[in-house]
């Protein structure tokens, strides 16, 4: 039997064909010599399973791990119409969407065809049939199969929480931190992080939950700070359906909700001294009652807290317990805070900027050097979190290629080396710090004077003057 001569399909018939590994192919037709037709032509190098209808696709489907479905759109019990076949594509993607479906059909039906690729079939075969196109068509299809596959395993991958690896930084400070972190997270001791606001305790409790033998189970976060003193208890521990008037049913506490992970505690130096006995209680015996409840629960938790406060200094206050300091400062971690990580700020500022260009659709943009030096020489009262937003609002309102110092906020100039402390009183002294700032940055990043009076928009002999004047 001769088959086919010519086919349509979505893959660039220049593309190399790669050894494949041998896998399973499909292939429905009601027509015993097409069927037979086919599986000759595939059956060097595939499995072939053969059926005659949807019904028995689908049953073999069901059965068995097919790469690619080879199938007619005209199927039993209505020939006359794609209906049958339109289904079977349906079913095929919704049962396992990587599988890739190729459709044959008539010379004179390329419109229920182009049909059959709109609901997701890989491409379409016209009849007759050539054996070596079919088998090139089938071979791409497998491998988009693979390739879907690999991007879901990948998906998959960077879905999760990467750990240790995604705190940036190679500082003294940072790894100092981080060496102690990954002792504490093989075990399910009790972790304490202080440090100030925006330096990224709750990413690092995320990276010790994620490398702790409890990664499989749940990561609860909780802001104490953010919850009313009124409903903190029945968040932490639950409550019974009737407990109060808006307790319309039974509901689980965070407590509950982490059994067999990790339950993470910010701002834990907000808890009232009420709660914080029943937080005593939990992490002494490991056990509570819900809100309005008789019944006794145990759970299995790690726990993680953290403040930005002294807690030391909170006990001495009395405004903190003693008992549940100790249960907390079992390990204790302070994360250093961004202006002792000046080293680290190129490399944090790099990634944050990339990583919102992505969000935006833009291109990766460079740092001048001027802008890495301003940033390094700031204070950072925010601290990661600030650079973090500074970084996004460059990238928004930028249309260069790289972010220099012209967003960059006034008071963040007035730190840098070169301005007088005397210029930072006066509005114009103010003016000439930053254009002295902008000038340098501009021969920084342009490399030669000409291009960089182009970028600050004035004349070569103008620029001269300003260097001569400033000094530069």
């Amino acid at each position: 039997m001769r088959l086919v001569h010519y086919c349509v399909w979505k893959v660039d018939l220049e593309m190399t064909v790669q050894s494949e590994p041998k896998g399973t192919v499909l292939v429905v037709d009601d027509d015993d010599a097409v069927r037979s037709g086919l599986y000759w032509a595939l059956a060097s190098d595939y499995q072939v399973l053969q059926a005659s209808s949807r019904v028995e696709a689908c049953s073999l489907m069901n059965e068995k791990e097919i790469q690619v479905v080879v199938s007619d759109l005209h199927l039993p019990p209505n020939v006359d119409d794609i209906g049958e076949g339109l289904a079977l594509i349906d079913m095929a993607r919704a049962q396992d969407p990587p599988l890739q479906v190729v459709v044959i059909t008539g010379s004179d039906s390329k419109r229920a065809a182009l049909e059959a690729v709109k609901r997701g079939a890989y491409g379409f075969f016209e009849k007759p049939l050539d054996p070596g196109e079919l088998l090139h068509i089938v071979s791409q299809a497998a491998r988009m199969r693979r390739l879907e596959i690999e991007n879901r395993r990948l998906r998959e991958e960077l879905s999760r929480p990467p750990g240790f690896t995604h705190l940036l930084g190679g500082s003294q400070a940072l790894e100092r931190v981080l060496k102690q972190a990954r002792s504490a997270a093989a075990t399910s001791a009790t972790v304490l992080l202080c440090g100030e606001n925006g330096t990224g305790k709750e990413m690092l409790a995320r990276a010790i939950h994620q490398e702790s033998p409890r990664a499989a189970g749940p990561f609860v976060a909780v802001s104490c700070a953010a919850l009313p003193e009124t409903l903190i208890e029945s968040e932490l521990f639950g409550h019974e359906k009737g407990s109060f008037t808006s307790a319309t049913q039974t509901r689980k506490g965070r407590f509950e909700l982490a059994n067999g992970g990790t339950l993470f505690l910010d701002e834990i130096g907000d808890l009232s001294s009420s709660v914080q006995v029943k937080l005593l209680r939990v992490l002494q015996e490991r056990e509570f009652e819900r809100v309005g409840g008789i019944k006794t629960l145990t759970v299995d938790i790690r726990l993680i807290a953290a403040s930005n406060r002294d807690l030391e200094k909170e006990v001495a206050a009395g405004r903190f317990r003693q008992d549940l300091f100790f249960r907390l400062n079992v390990v204790p971690l302070t994360l250093p805070p961004l202006r002792e990580r000046q080293d680290d700020i190129p490399l944090l500022a790099a990634h944050f900027a990339g990583a919102s260009a992505a969000r935006y659709g833009q291109p990766t943009p460079e740092l001048e050097p001027g802008l890495i030096e301003v940033l390094q020489e700031y204070e950072w009262p925010g601290n990661v979190r600030e650079l973090e937003n500074l970084i996004e609002r460059l990238v928004v309102l930028s249309s260069n290629s790289a972010l220099g110092l012209e967003f960059v906020p006034e008071k963040m100039l007035r730190v840098l080396p070169g301005a007088k402390a005397g210029d930072e009183s006066t509005l114009e002294g103010a003016v000439e710090a930053l254009k002295r700032r902008m000038i340098i940055s501009a021969l920084q990043s342009e490399g030669n004077k000409v291009a960089a009076a182009k970028k600050l928009g004035i004349s070569r002999s103008y620029l001269h003057r300003l260097i001569n004047e400033f000094d530069i």
